[in-house]
């Protein structure tokens, strides 16, 4: 099935289907945006007292419901589609939301805003930093966007380097290793309790090191941009950043517990623990895959050769993408697992790529306009393996 590109519906439009629903079903790409986006419309049906169940799936088609609505969300499919192009679908949700008469939480519109690339207040989420600023529930302040401020007892899981070598929103020298972030750290001195100087001084440090060293491209300075200057909330992590870290990786590595966070306005311990043990782990396992992964650069993308889990493997793309690749895809491939993810700077219709490849091959294909992924059988009779889907790929973008 292809991917559309058409324009995100109205909200009042969707809104009026949802409102007379007698039952709702959601289906989301597995990306931090669509699950915040997800997570938004499916707090709207709850307080409007609407059934629904709500999901996530690598590549979301519209499911059929007796009597009830379908709604996929990151991708345009079916007639109550939720894009994830043009602008983030977690800003085209919170709208929709409000059309419901619902005041939805900004906070989690701005966490999908930011897991999409871009920052509170772009892409149409003026609405909701106003909302938020409005509310006092964000502030913008110097430093590192973090989902924990590992500043005292509380925080002490992650600490402050351990969350700093698993944030996916950076690369740097000590990613994906705790020591070597505590060892960076170490000079600075950092007080338990840092003031505005010691938030600067820690910033400048990851600024400098994810554009420093040989392999790092000219993306980098903008990419890391995400990282500094953070919008601190009273949401149930440090940073609006830090939450969109968090919900980026569960939709892959931990989805239910990611939709049960996208769903909960006040999440207990136990969740909150969970889902920064999720994080935590797919991120030190994205940037350990990276740290030997063998790169080869074509015309018109860039691979990484990597051994990952398959959840890992998008994670890895997008930090080659926006951190490594002076070309405008990324490709993580990993030939023991038989799978592929690629991610591009703009919606080039990567995900009909990746399918039109997979089928050359006898594989399976999915994704969006700006990012994609192919698997194949690797233990499959004749020419269907991924190096054989990677060619096919390069050759369709």
């Amino acid at each position: 099935m292809t991917e559309a590109t058409s324009a995100t519906p109205a909200p009042d439009a969707l809104a009026g289907v949802l409102a007379d629903a007698p039952f709702v079903r959601l289906v989301a790409t597995d990306d931090g945006d669509a699950l915040a986006a997800a997570g938004l419309l499916a707090r709207a049906l709850r307080a409007a007292g609407t059934p629904f169940q709500a999901r996530v799936d690598r590549d979301p088609v519209p499911a059929d419901v007796d009597d009830g609505v379908a709604v996929t969300v990151g991708v345009d499919r079916g007639p109550h589609a939720i894009p994830g192009t043009g602008r983030p679908a977690s800003t085209a949700a919170f709208a929709v939301a409000r059309a419901l008469g619902v005041d939805p939480d900004p906070v989690v519109a701005l966490a999908g805003v930011v897991a999409a690339g871009s920052i509170p207040g772009a892409d149409g989420s003026g609405d909701a930093l106003d909302a938020a600023e409005r509310a006092g529930r964000v502030e913008r302040r110097p430093g590192v966007a973090l989902p924990v401020s590992g500043d005292d007892g509380a925080e002490a899981t992650p600490s402050r380097p351990e969350a700093l070598a698993a944030s996916t929103l950076a690369r740097t020298r000590y990613s994906g290793d705790p020591e070597g972030a505590h060892d960076a750290l170490a000079p600075l001195g950092l007080p338990a309790d840092p003031d505005a100087d010691d938030r600067r001084r820690f910033a400048s440090l990851v600024a400098v090191d994810a554009v420093d060293g040989d392999d790092a491209s000219e993306r980098s300075a903008a990419a890391v941009e995400r990282a500094l200057r953070p919008y601190a909330t009273d949401g149930p992590f440090e940073t609006v950043g830090g939450y969109a870290d968090v919900l980026d990786a569960l939709a892959r590595e931990a989805p239910g517990t990611g939709v049960a966070l996208a769903l909960a306005s006040d999440p207990d311990p136990s969740l909150r623990t969970a889902a920064l043990d999720a994080w935590h782990r797919h991120g030190l396992a994205a940037h350990r895959a990276l740290d030997d992964a063998t790169i080869g650069r074509y015309d018109g993308c860039v691979v990484a050769r990597v051994d990952a889990v398959p959840v890992v493997l998008p994670t890895v793309a997008r930090l080659v993408r926006d951190f490594r690749s002076p070309e405008p895809v990324a490709v993580a491939l990993d030939e023991g697992t038989g799978r592929l993810a690629a991610g591009a700077t703009e919606p080039v219709g990567l995900g009909d790529a990746c399918r039109t490849a997979a089928g050359e091959v006898g594989g399976d294909g999915w994704g969006t306009p700006a990012r994609g992924g192919i698997a194949v059988e690797t233990d499959a009779p004749g020419d269907t393996d991924i190096t054989a889907a990677l060619a096919a790929l390069r050759e369709a973008i």
